[in-house]
This record gives structure tokens, sequence and C-alpha cells, in this order.
């Protein structure tokens, strides 16, 4: 925690810290901090994350023992299937059982047709297709009521990105290579023959490969504008070709939708340069591919090793998680809200939770008047920013209801004859088909995207509302140990950050009640492409872990940066006396990390987030405060010169 370690001046001399604020800061624990081997990063974020997970599962423990009494039956479902989770000896006797019936359902079709026969249980029980349709907000629903409706994204490739089959991509061929290994193992470990194997990863991988060219990267995946294109749904329908699965879908749903939502035009365009009776072979081994490599990880203790050889070298995790962590990550990401629920309450409390609202109450009136004293937007724009921003709703610690989703979960024990996979699977089905009843039903705008355990928080702009889990909510983001500028450095930062969202590249095209509507002058949305314009340009081509970072990729994140540390910073100000020293190093703290150079090599390719030591040190690089405060002066590493720093916000 903050209040136990040195303050930057007994750690760096001033000369470090004018040079490279991030390392002077955080010098002594870089150096020191080590990553655990079943971890591929270490830090602030994730020494939260930890600690969340140790009195969770020790909790937990309690209850099993009887030292703690639990008497809430949600909480009984999530221990039987923990339970069920963690019984190893009972998953290695099981064998390869649990999973026959899966892999004989997939070996049974023989033509799409026959799927397109089924689909309606294949899609509800989570078989792959190459294509992914899901109920979410209608992102151009007009007025305060926002409708759920029917979305379409193209299929999920084996590589994390598209550019990652670019030819010149060294690390492309080199993942394939694992992945081609783990999956043939994975498949004779179920009783397929080398040579079979063999032909079953190669068809699988040539499928995928057909898929990439008409997928978006992660650059362009992150412009939500270009993500809404509505077709008619007879249309898509007959872009899918062999895929016969209209009247399907209007049995999902209970109607036939008159539209989808298409994020990946491009895709659906050429879906049947895909799919098609000729490709049906490599399809299928495809899938079998997928559906063994996905569910083995639900098998005994040899499976579970083998199925994470890809992701682990992806990250450069170098063991897996402990058996006792993997099965609670896996019953706390099922029962996720539940598990958060009982964190939340236990770990914060209601008197936490009115205070932290109060202060994000606080926060967004210092954003109001920074908007309202915006110098470079018309009184047009300024009002409209300002009615979006009186209409946000603000969700903190965790939600005020359950949802009804989680009372339908009823763990099938050991006793009772049931596997973890088999579980795992029916949750999986409970999920799908509650996503599905909320189609053409009004969007409930008091769900929580992330349960209240989750080391993070959210803007989302289709709610307009900001959210701030309970586990967030510790030193060195906020603690009543830390001083007012320490916590303005830190959870101020991160609260600011979240309602800049609404105004950052893609968060500004919504209006107050979160559609798709352009309130903005001409003129104010042009000056605001050049001002974001150059935050991309002043990130674009920094060098970081071999690589380079993509100035677009990371723009609305290093937009809501440059708000939330604006914001944040005039709210210290007004406390009286602040201590802009305490403020800055703060900001730099909680950033600090350590990570494997797979890790950060992946992040740079697929995250719309600056890397950690960027996000310290080039936001800070734009305000005039950073140099009084530490006397940076021209020629320092630190310095840039006031034309070009960067202010939206």
């Amino acid at each position: 925690m903050l209040s136990e370690e040195k303050g930057w001046d007994e750690m760096a001399d001033k000369t470090k810290l004018r040079n490279d604020f991030y390392d002077a800061v955080n010098g002594e624990w870089l150096e020191t901090a080590e990553i655990p081997a079943d971890h591929s990063s270490t830090g602030g974020f994730m020494d939260l994350v930890d600690d969340v997970d140790e009195k969770l599962m020790s909790d937990f423990a309690d209850m099993k023992s009887g030292k703690l009494v639990n008497k809430d039956p949600l909480m009984t479902e999530f221990l039987k299937f923990y339970e069920l989770a963690a019984d190893f000896k009972k998953r290695d006797q099981d064998g390869t059982a649990p999973l026959k019936p899966y892999i004989d359902k997939v070996e049974a079709v023989s033509s799409f047709e026959e799927l397109s026969a089924q689909f309606k249980d294949w899609f509800v029980e989570g078989f792959p297709t190459p294509f992914d349709i899901g109920v979410q907000p209608d992102l151009k629903s007009q007025g305060k009521i926002k409708l759920n409706v029917l979305w379409a994204e193209g299929g999920n490739l084996i590589l994390p990105d598209k550019t990652y089959y670019d030819k010149d991509n060294q690390a492309g061929p080199q993942l394939l290579a694992v992945f081609t290994q783990m999956t043939e193992k994975l498949l004779t470990m179920v009783g397929n023959s080398k040579e079979d194997a063999k032909k079953m990863v190669a068809d699988a991988k040539q499928f995928d490969a057909s898929m990439a060219p008409f997928k978006k990267n992660s650059e362009e995946m992150s412009d939500v504008a270009n993500l809404y294109n509505p077709i008619d749904f007879d249309e898509f329908i007959k872009q899918l070709g062999e895929f016969k699965i209209g009247d399907a879908i209007t049995e999902v749903l209970g109607e036939k939708p008159k539209q989808v939502i298409v994020t990946e035009p491009k895709f659906f365009e050429n879906f049947t340069k895909i799919v098609n009776k000729d490709t049906f072979p490599a399809f299928k081994n495809w899938v079998i591919v997928n559906v063994v490599r996905h569910l083995a990880t639900y098998l005994g203790e040899d499976f579970r090793q083998t199925a994470g050889i890809y992701q682990r070298t992806l990250s450069g995790q170098k063991t897996a998680m402990k058996q006792e962590k993997s099965a609670f990550y896996l019953a706390r990401r099922i029962f996720s809200q539940v598990v958060g629920d009982y964190y939340g309450k236990k770990y914060f409390g209601e008197k936490a939770k009115q205070d932290v609202h109060d202060m994000v109450v606080a926060m967004t009136g210092v954003y109001k008047q920074k908007l309202q004293n915006n110098t470079w937007l018309s009184k047009a724009t300024r009002e409209k920013a300002v009615v979006k921003l009186n209409a946000m709703d603000i969700h903190v610690g965790y939600p005020d209801k359950m949802e009804d989703v989680f009372k339908k979960l009823h763990t099938t024990t050991a006793a009772e004859g049931g596997s973890l996979l088999e579980n795992v699977q029916a949750f999986s089905k409970v999920f799908a088909e509650d996503e599905l009843s909320k189609f053409n039903q009004p969007v409930d705008k008091e769900k929580w995207e992330m349960s209240a355990d989750t080391v993070n928080a959210y803007y989302s702009p289709e709610g307009n509302l900001i959210c701030f889990p309970a586990a967030i909510l510790q030193a060195p983001f906020y603690s009543l140990e830390q001083t007012p500028s320490q916590n303005y450095g830190g959870i101020g930062a991160v609260m600011a950050h979240e309602i800049s969202h609404a105004f950052d590249p893609n968060g500004a095209l919504f209006d107050e009640n979160g559609s798709l509507n352009n309130w903005w002058t001409d003129d104010d949305m042009k000056e605001f492409k050049k001002r974001s314009q150059a935050m991309i340009d002043e990130f674009d081509g920094l060098p970081y872990a071999g690589g380079k970072v993509n100035g677009k990729l990371v723009v609305t994140e290093n937009v809501a940066d440059d708000g939330g540390l604006s914001c944040a910073l005039g709210a210290a100000k007004l406390t009286g006396n602040p201590d802009l020293e305490e403020f800055f190093v703060n900001w730099a703290t909680v950033w600090r990390s350590k990570a494997t150079k797979e890790r950060k090599q992946l992040l740079l390719s697929i995250d719309v987030h600056a890397p950690d030591k960027l996000r310290a040190n080039v936001q800070v690089k734009n305000f005039d405060e950073f140099y009084e405060t530490f006397n940076v002066q021209p020629g320092d590493g630190m310095y840039l010169p006031p034309e070009k720093r960067v202010q939206i916000w």
C-alpha cells in the first residue's frame, strides 16, 4: 500500500524524476518485484486482484468448513459448483466421458442442411459457428427507452488479431506452431489417431485462415460508429448461404427480427466464400477442434494443463494456476454477481458506497465547471455536453439488486451424477437463453457489466453510465489513510477518466440517452477531431516492447486519461491545500506494472489502452502544473514544448 512505501524524494533524486517520472517513482519496486509463475504480470492492479482473490478464497474455505455461516441460497449453489470444480480426483476419474457426447454430436452432422435443422440447440448450447449472434442494445434507439436488438459479428480467429496473419508478422507462425502441437495432442487424448489429429488441425487452421481476410482488426473494431451497420434480416440470412437458419433464429427469439446490426459487413458479404459445400469437411474439423480445446479445460488435470498451453504461451505465463485457484476462478466467472455481491457487502458496505457515490457526484460537478468554462466549444455544444453529463447514471460498489438469471443456476453435484463439464454447459445454456429472452425488450440500465469484486471501472456509452466496482476502491487508488491529493491522483483520476469517456472519440457520438445521435456543431466536431488527432500523434510510433504504439488504437483511452487527469487536478486544487507532488506521484504509482515480454507484445497489438508506463509518463507532460511542481526544464527527458502539449478536456 502507498502509505507503507517511501515517497518519491526518498526513492530517486530530482534528476531521475525529471527524465523518467515513472521509473523514478517506481524504480525500487521495479527492481524487486517478481512476476509469479502463474501470472503474466504484477503491479498496481494485479496486486489488488491477488488481494481480493485471497480474501474470497479464505472466506469460501471457511464457509465449506462451517467456520463462516452462509444463509444465502445463491451462495450455496456457488459453493456446490466450486466444490465440484475443485474435485480433481473425480475429474480425473471421469476421463473423457463428459466430453464425448459433444464430440459425437458434431461427428453426426454430415451437411449444412442437417446442422441448420438443429441450429436452435446448437446455438443455445454454445457450439462453435463461423459467426456470432447475440442480443444487445440498439445504439440508435431514440428517447430514454432503448430496445435490445439482434447483432452479428464474424467468427473468432485462432490468433488474437487479424494483424497476426500478416506475412511480415513473425509472431503468427510461432503461435500457430504452439497451437498445432497443443491441439493435436488434445485430439489424440480424446481418442483420435496421430494421423487423424494432424488432418483435423490442418483443416481447422485452413478454415480459420479463410476467415481472417474479411475480419476487422482491433483498431477497426475500436471505432464504435463503424460497427453499427443495419441490414434487413432476410438479406442477412441470404448472405449466410448454406446456413439456412432464419426459422431457427426466429424460434429462439420468439419472433422474426426486422433487421440485424452487423459489425463486420465485409465478413458477411464474403461469407459464402468461407462457408460452402466444398468447405464443409474443413468447417466440421474446425468445429471439433474448437469444441475439444475449449471444453477440455473442464476435464482432468492432464487436459487442463494441456488445453492451457497456447494461452500461456500467448501471455508468457510460465505455469498453470494451481488447481484450487483455477476452480475458484471458474466458479467465480459463472456466479460473478453472486460472488461480487458478497464481496461488496462484506468488504465495502453501504456507508462506503454512499461516500464514494458522493465523491463521483462532486467530480462530475468539477467536470461540469470545466465544460462550462471550455474555450474551444461553442455555447450550443457546451450546453448539450452539460445535459449529457447531468443525465449520466452512477453505479458504485455493487448492484442494488441481483439479476434474475443467477437464480436459475442450480448445480448438479457429483453425488447426483453431475460432472463439471455438464454443469458448465447447462449454465451456459441458461445464460444464452436469458440473453435471447431480452430481444425487443427495453434495455435494463441497472444491469452491471462488471461484478463488484472486479478491479476495474467502466463507462457505458449506450447506457450513459459510469460504474466503479468495490474492488477498485482501495489503496493506492483510494484510502482514508491517504491525503486528498493522493486520492485525487488515484481514484479521482479514475473517476474523471470514466466521465471523460462520455466525451472521447467514441463516447462523444452518443447523446444523453445513449443513442448514436450527433449533438455537436460542425465546427466543434472538426476542432474535436483535430485535437483527438493530436493525441493520436502524441502516442503513435512510440517504441515499446520491441514494437510501436498504434496511436489510433489507443486514442479513446488516451483522451479519457487526458480528461481524467485534468479534472482530477482541478479537483485537487479546490481542496485548499493541495500537494501536487503527492498527486502526480500517486498517478504514476497506480500504473506501475511488470509484465512478460509476451504479454506486452500482445497488448500492444490488441489493447485499446496505452502501455502503463506511457500512460503515466506521456500524459503528465501535457500539464503545466507538472513542470511547475518538479521544475522540469528543456533538455529533460520529461520535457515537451508547450506547442506540442495536448489538451482536450
